[in-house]
């Protein structure tokens, strides 16, 4: 097959069922393991889930809707355009665009009470269960008896589809309804309900009864299919656009990918697998999300929707394409910077006979590892051999011992314990919810992946399965599984495939739905697939991490920064958003108020594939400036480090200015990161956007009109790489290269 393409249906090189003595309560993985018995005291995830004996694999954690899974009905999610909850009476819907509330720092849409799709025949459902899921859809059954209905819609789907038993459809309106099209004796009816228009599209020859009140009856005979949706407008053309896709039900949504690595460009194709009840039409009707709309070219309507994340442009069809471009990631900047050498050598060498900080969680333990791992490359370009080795030797014992199953010797040692219900891998310890919430995998084991990746950039031999690569590979399974079929892993657990990017709560369990705060550690997580992939020539992982890193960069940059300025309101006042929300964007964190936090945690860990941050340099500038006019200061008093190595991103000489002045301020242990970063960018100068390469670790940098290439071998064999202005360089194994 052509290598550079991967498909979700390609299954990584990875051993399934790791071998393990019968009866054992630890399982082998190369020279490590980990253990099936959960650490006593750990705070499990609960032992139900609310599923049916249908739904197949591991369940979705780490969703838009994994609520469902963990409640008996569910709380708020947002399947934009529309907002849904699953309740006893049925699945209140509403569609939030219509009343967004915008003020300085929140953009809020909330699910409204406008009405509840039900069952004629049943007042009230046990429960709420998840009967099968799609890439971005799910189906969800609701029984009373043996009266049932199952309840289908997702990211994009102006449509809820019904297929009831026992009964047919009930709407009950929590406010005055008016009809504006059809009557009882029409299948199909129009309706506004406080300032919101809905289609509601019962099987052909079916009847209506409790017109005259405020719950809608459709007496449907044999023929148990409904469908309900959002309509844009109250115009009669509209209303026919939808009736003729209305009892298409959309029974399963399907992402697939491609990287061209000549181009350095991502396809995405999402697919929609449908069922025509009644009716010839082929395909359904979709919104798409700004980033979605702004990459294909796909024929869209002159109508859609408003959202939380922006306008949301309507299109017909059972499939559309996306096609970004993927920046390129570098293991680390070239020793390239003006900078003293000597006295970065100091930095280093400090640094690295300082001990390193031994946080018992995974979270802060691996926030370790990501600072010890951008350390090396820095004593390698150096000539510090002795320090590399030291400093590797270091990076490697924590991962080891993270790596190794329990001897129950000590109660220090760290570990992981694999979770066969919820199908996931905790470390021993958790940290903000990793275990019983199953929160932010993908930040926790991101810090793992990306230093694993340093030491297979030297090591291929440690890097091997059969040595410690067989539990890297369980990390990044755990985190985003490309295999449907994984028997232990759900698919893509962290990331949204049409929402663009990840989520970190793992039980979705809030009012404004899931959310992600630190989109920026997740690209670290995508930035450590990519060169873990690369180190070991695994290009299913390597094209996974390209996938990823690519989709969510094209998400930050719509509704976390919003670079171009298009699809902020104007009323929200702030230059980024911190915590994007199913249901809000907030100009705020979890865990402070300060503006260096709200900004920062946004930025960190800056690292080898942070650079996207600087791809638009007038938004790095523009981005500080409101900072400053928050603090009403241009001193920051936290993260010093993070915020000059991202000023560097778009002026290196006043990045150095600020280091050179501030430099005590900073930890022992960041300063040569900070001072190398920093110095390297102030002779490169910023990232080149225009430019990409045939290579994945490859980037140019511009400098007052002059052009900087700069591509990495992270293979064994002399390599050339291309640029797409016409410069090519030739890169020795292991090396790197630069060319004016």
């Amino acid at each position: 097959m052509n290598k550079t393409i991967v498909s979700l249906a390609i299954l990584i090189s990875i051993p399934l069922t790791p071998a393990a003595p019968s009866g054992a309560q630890n399982v082998s993985v190369g020279k490590g393991g980990y253990t099936t018995t959960a650490p006593k005291g750990m705070k499990l995830p609960p032992r139900r889930i609310y599923r049916t004996d249908s739904m197949k694999g591991k369940p979705q954690t780490t969703d838009w809707s994994s609520s469902l899974l963990w409640e008996q009905y569910s709380s708020n999610h947002f399947p934009h355009p529309l907002a849904v909850r699953a309740v006893k009476e049925g699945l209140r819907v509403s569609y939030p665009g219509a009343s967004i509330n915008t003020v300085a720092k929140h953009i809020m849409a909330g699910l409204q009470n406008e009405l509840v799709l039900g069952h004629s025949q049943a007042d009230e459902f046990e429960n709420a269960s998840v009967d099968s899921e799609g890439d971005w859809s799910v189906s969800v059954l609701m029984a009373s008896g043996d009266r049932a209905m199952r309840l289908s819609y997702g990211h994009g789907l102006p449509f809820v589809y019904a297929v009831f038993t026992g009964g047919g459809a009930k709407i009950s309106f929590d406010g005055n309804v008016k009809i504006w099209s059809g009557d009882a004796k029409t299948p199909t009816l129009a309706v506004t309900t406080r300032g919101r228009h809905y289609g509601l599209f019962g099987p052909a020859g079916s009847t209506w009864s409790g017109l005259d009140g405020r719950k809608f009856v459709n007496k449907n005979g044999s023929k148990s299919y409904f469908s309900l949706a959002i309509l844009p407008d109250a115009k009669p053309e509209t209303l026919k656009l939808f009736e003729r896709y209305a009892h298409n039900h959309v029974t399963n949504t399907t992402v697939n990918w491609r990287y061209r690595q000549s181009t350095s460009s991502v396809e995405t194709t999402f697919t929609l697998k449908t069922k025509a009840h009644q009716g010839r039409a082929d395909g359904t009707l979709l919104a798409l999300y700004p980033h979605q709309w702004t990459a294909t070219n796909h024929k869209l309507l002159d109508i859609g929707y408003t959202s939380v994340r922006g306008p949301m442009k309507l299109a017909a069809g059972s499939s559309f394409t996306t096609s970004m471009r993927f920046p390129g990631v570098l293991p680390a900047l070239p020793d390239k910077g003006s900078y003293d050498r000597k006295r970065l050598i100091g930095y280093l060498t400090d640094a690295a006979a300082r001990p390193f900080k031994k946080a018992p969680d995974t979270y802060w333990g691996g926030k370790t590892l990501g600072v010890i791992s951008s350390m090396i490359p820095i004593a390698r370009q150096l000539g510090q051999a002795d320090t590399a080795a030291a400093l590797q030797k270091e990076l490697k014992s924590r991962l080891e011992k993270w790596f190794t199953a329990p001897t129950g010797g000590d109660k220090t040692e760290r570990y992981f314990y694999y979770d066969k219900l919820w199908g996931t891998m905790i470390g021993q310890r958790p940290s903000y919810g990793s275990a019983g919430s199953l929160n932010d995998h993908h930040f926790h084991y991101g810090y793992f992946i990306r230093a694993a990746a340093e030491i297979a950039r030297t090591d291929k031999a440690w890097a091997a399965d059969k040595a410690w690569g067989g539990m890297v590979k369980l990390l990044i399974r755990d985190i985003a599984s490309p295999n449907r079929k994984d028997p232990l892993f759900p698919w893509l657990r962290c990331f949204d495939p049409y929402a663009g990017h990840s989520w970190a709560s793992g039980n979705a369990k809030f009012g404004d739905g899931n959310n992600q705060e630190s989109s920026s550690e997740a690209m670290n997580a995508w930035t450590g697939l990519i060169l873990w992939g690369q180190a070991t020539g695994d290009r299913e992982i390597r094209d996974l991490g390209i996938y990823l890193y690519t989709n969510e960069l094209a998400a930050i940059n719509a509704y976390w920064f919003d670079v171009d300025d298009r699809f902020f309101p104007k009323k929200y006042t702030q230059s980024c958003a911190a915590l994007i929300w199913g249901g809000k964007a907030d100009y705020a964190t979890w865990f402070s108020a300060e503006p260096e936090h709200i900004h920062g945690i946004i930025m960190l860990p800056i690292q080898s594939g942070s650079l996207y941050l600087g791809l638009y340099p007038k938004y790095v500038r523009r981005n500080l400036q409101h900072m400053a006019s928050v603090r009403q200061s241009k001193k920051w008093k936290h993260w010093r480090d993070t915020l000059w190595m991202y000023e560097a991103l778009h002026d290196g000489d006043k990045a150095m200015a600020r280091f050179e002045a501030g430099v005590k301020s900073i930890p022992l242990h960041a300063r040569p990161n900070t001072y190398h970063w920093i110095g390297n960018l102030q002779a490169l100068g910023q990232v080149d956007r225009t430019v990409t390469a045939d290579c994945p670790t490859a980037i140019a940098f511009s400098r007052n009109g002059k052009r900087t290439h700069v591509a990495w071998n992270m293979t064994e064999k002399e390599i050339t790489v291309r640029f797409s202005d016409g410069v090519s360089a030739d890169v020795k194994p292991n090396q790197y290269a630069t060319k004016p």
